[in-house]
């Protein structure tokens, strides 16, 4: 039987390159854990560069901004180095969007204002997709932020739709729900303005992703102006009562 050692010193080293540029970057780091030989063909640039760029398409505009907020980028080690740092900033800078949602929480909703602020957040952090897919499609955090991950990535990353479906699939919170109510201001007629319109929909992050929810989407991307009042979204749950909204007086 034949030593690990002599397996890899007998595998030429274009054929062990075009193995690891295959993988992704836990079985890179796990085969890189294997043998000393592993660890320092696994550690290349060569392997890193290309990973990193995929993760964030918009990596030279970040790494600029990065080189202004910390003074100087002189301090590049390598590819890999640059990834998993990197990972680490962008798993802080999602832990304050999800401070901040969990903060802005009462009673398992969120108000459309600090909905929004999230967003907003996300996109000046510059969070990418895998980020979002990492850090907030996830089952252990409330659905809310899965919500808030699904909007930014269709509406200001753009993704295709079904890459985000694939995402929720993937991570098994496709069929988690959210009621979103909104409150209209009621139409005048015959110079009389009638009851305000209240409006509310369950749908499903899956749902939310097709193009025929677009209605739900909409609302939530407008936000409270214009003839909407108020929009509030929540944690769906099947037994409960919506809490009621006080209504514009009649005149």
């Amino acid at each position: 039987m034949e030593q690990p050692g002599s397996i890899q010193a007998s595998l030429p080293e274009d054929i062990a390159l075009k193995i690891a540029s295959c993988l992704q970057v836990g079985d890179l780091c796990a085969l890189g854990s294997c043998s000393r030989f592993w660890r320092d063909l696994c550690g290349l640039d060569f392997l890193w560069e290309p990973l990193a760029r995929r993760r964030w398409p918009s990596l030279d505009s970040l790494t600029e901004s990065s080189s202004a907020d910390h003074g100087d980028s002189s301090s590049f080690k390598g590819w890999r180095d640059f990834y998993v740092n990197w990972h680490a900033e962008m798993a802080e800078r999602a832990a304050l969007v999800v401070q901040h949602v969990e903060q802005c929480l009462f009673s398992d909703s969120l108000e459309i204002r600090d909905y929004l602020k999230a967003i907003e957040h996300l996109s000046s952090m510059r969070l990418g997709f895998k980020d979002v897919e990492m850090f907030l499609f996830r089952p252990e955090v409330n659905v809310l932020l899965n919500l808030v991950g699904l909007h930014y990535c269709m509406h200001w990353l753009e993704v295709p739709a079904e890459h985000v479906m694939e995402a929720l699939q993937n991570s098994k919170i496709s069929q988690r729900q959210v009621s979103v109510k909104w409150w209209k201001l009621g139409r005048l007629f015959y110079g009389f303005r009638m009851r305000d319109e209240s409006h509310s929909r369950s749908v499903s992050l899956q749902d939310l992703a097709l193009p025929q929810e677009n209605e739900v989407l909409s609302v939530l991307h407008r936000g409270a102006i214009h003839e909407v009042l108020r929009v509030q979204i929540s944690v769906f749950h099947s037994t409960s009562t919506s809490r009621s909204f006080p209504e514009r007086a009649s005149l």
